[in-house]
C-alpha cells in the first residue's frame, strides 16, 4: 500500500502543502549530548547499545544508562584514543590490538540459542579517523589484528569470541561497515553459523566478507562487482539542498561509498544489499556467498546470480529487516525510512519525519519497535570545510513496525 501523506493548510494559502511526515507515530527515545553516534542495537531486555567511530572520542562502544547519557561498555575494553593508530615509515596505520576496541562501526544482537547466549556482536573497523601532518582528516590503513568481530555475552557482559582477518581477506584499505548473522547449524560445515560482513571500502575494493564462526575462516565474494561499486559524481540532496563534500584541505568532491546496506531474509536464503551512492536495490542467494574457494566456480556463480531489484527512489544508508520479510532502507535524502516488500516486488514508504536528519543505522527490537540513530552526518565538520554545523542533541527515534512485525528469530 502507498504510504498516506498528511497535508496541512496554513492561513497564507489555500493550496495543498506537504508537511513532511507520514507513517506511524515517532517517539524520541534517547538523546545524545556528547559523542555523535553511528550504530545501535537493542537487546531483548531493552538495553540500548551504541557505537561511535573514532577520532578523538573517549570511547567507541557504550551503553545508554538513561535518556541522555551513555557510558563506556564493557569497562576497560575501549582503547584510549591515543592508542588507536601508529606510524610506520611515515605511513599511518590503525592499531593491531586484537582485544581492545579501536573504532566500532556497527552492532548487531543475536538472540540466545542452545549453544550461545544472547550476544552483542561488535564490528571494529580498526581504522580511526585522524589528522595528518597537514591537518587534513585521513583514515589510517588497517593492519591484521585491528579489524575484528567481537562477541559479548549479554548474560555476564564479557567477551567470549574474537575473530580477526588475514590481509588477503581484509585488505589494508577495507572498511567493514555492517554485519548480519545466520547461526543455524546447517549453513557451515563447522555447525556454528556464519557472519556476512559489508566491506564498503572507499578506496575501490568493496565486497562481502564471510566469517565461519566455528573455524574463524574468512573469505570474500562479489569484490568489485558492478552492484557493489559506488556511483561516481553522485550529488544527493539533504533538507532540500544539493550536497557536495567539502573536506578540509581537499578539493570539493562527492561521497564515494559503495556497498553499504545489507539484510538477510528471515529464511536465510537471500541477501539484500546496495551501495550508498546509488538508487538500485540488489540481491544475491546467500548460498553463493557461503560457497568456499575450493569450488573453482564459486566466485563466478556469485557474480552470475546477482539480481537487480530495481530503483527505490533515492540513496539508502543502512538496512534492517523484520519477521514479515520486509527490508527497511534508511533514506537520508528523504528524511524517511522505506521498505522493500518481496511479495509485491516494490519499495514503499514506511515513515517520514523532519526529525529524521540522516538516519545512520537501525535496530529492530523484540518489542516490535524500529529504532534508528539520527546523527546529522551531512553537517559534520569533515564534510563542511572543518566547520561543525550539527546541533545537539542527536537522537534515537523509534516507531512501531508494520503488520505486527518483530525481530527476526529464525536465524
Amino acid at each position: 500500500a502507498i504510504a498516506q501523506v498528511t497535508f496541512q493548510n496554513s492561513s497564507q494559502t489555500i493550496l495543498r502543502v506537504d508537511n513532511g511526515s507520514y507513517g506511524p507515530e515517532i517517539e524520541e527515545y534517547h538523546y545524545y549530548y556528547d559523542q555523535w553516534p553511528i550504530g545501535l542495537s537493542v537487546s531483548s531486555k531493552g538495553r540500548l547499545f551504541v557505537c561511535y567511530t573514532r577520532g578523538d572520542y573517549q570511547f567507541t562502544l557504550g551503553e545508554a544508562v538513561n535518556k541522555t547519557a551513555e557510558v563506556p561498555y564493557p569497562a576497560g575494553l575501549n582503547l584510549p584514543a591515543s592508542e588507536t593508530n601508529t606510524t610506520w615509515h611515515g605511513i599511518q596505520f590503525g592499531s593491531n590490538n586484537q582485544t581492545g576496541l579501536i573504532s566500532v562501526q556497527a552492532l548487531y544482537i543475536t538472540p540466545a540459542t542452545a549453544n550461545r547466549p544472547e550476544t552483542l556482536w561488535v564490528l571494529d573497523t580498526g581504522r580511526p579517523t585522524i589528522m595528518n601532518a597537514q591537518g587534513v582528516p585521513t583514515m589510517p590503513y588497517g593492519q591484521p589484528g585491528g579489524p575484528k568481530v567481537i562477541g559479548i555475552s549479554l548474560n555476564n557482559d564479557t567477551v567470549y569470541a574474537t575473530y580477526t582477518f588475514p590481509s588477503d581477506v581484509h585488505y589494508p584499505d577495507s572498511y567493514m561497515n555492517d554485519i548480519r548473522f545466520d547461526l543455524r547449524s546447517n549453513v557451515t560445515s563447522s555447525g556454528q553459523g556464519i557472519a556476512y560482513i559489508v566491506d564498503s571500502s572507499n578506496e575501490g575494493r568493496p565486497g562481502f566478507i564471510m566469517l565461519d564462526l566455528g573455524t574463524g575462516d574468512s573469505w570474500r565474494r562479489l569484490s568489485q562487482d558492478a552492484s557493489v561499486l559506488r556511483v561516481d559524481q553522485d550529488v544527493p540532496s539533504y533538507q532540500g539542498h544539493p550536497f557536495y563534500q567539502n573536506t578540509l584541505g581537499s578539493p570539493i568532491g562527492h561521497l564515494q561509498e559503495g556497498l553499504d546496506g545489507i539484510q538477510l531474509s528471515p529464511d536465510g536464503k537471500t541477501i539484500y544489499y546496495s551501495p550508498l551512492t546509488g538508487n538500485y536495490l540488489y540481491s544475491v542467494p546467500a548460498a553463493n556467498l557461503r560457497e568456499r574457494d575450493t569450488n573453482p566456480l564459486a566466485d563466478q556463480a556469485a557474480h552470475n546470480n546477482v539480481s537487480n531489484l530495481g530503483q527505490r527512489g533515492g540513496n539508502a544508508n543502512g538496512f534492517e529487516g523484520d519477521s514479515n520479510g520486509l527490508v527497511y532502507q534508511l533514506m537520508p535524502e528523504h528524511n524517511a525510512i522505506y521498505y522493500y516488500d518481496p511479495r509485491d516486488l516494490q519499495t514503499h514508504g514506511y515513515v517520514r519525519d523532519p526529525r529524521i536528519i540522516w538516519p545512520d543505522s537501525a535496530s529492530i527490537g523484540a518489542d516490535g519497535y524500529f529504532y534508528m540513530n539520527i546523527n546529522q552526518l551531512p553537517y559534520q565538520p569533515m564534510w563542511n570545510g572543518g566547520v561543525d554545523l550539527r546541533m545537539h542533541p542527536g537522537a534515537v527515534l523509534r516507531c512501531k513496525l508494520l503488520g505486527n512485525g518483530t525481530k527476526i528469530s529464525t536465524l
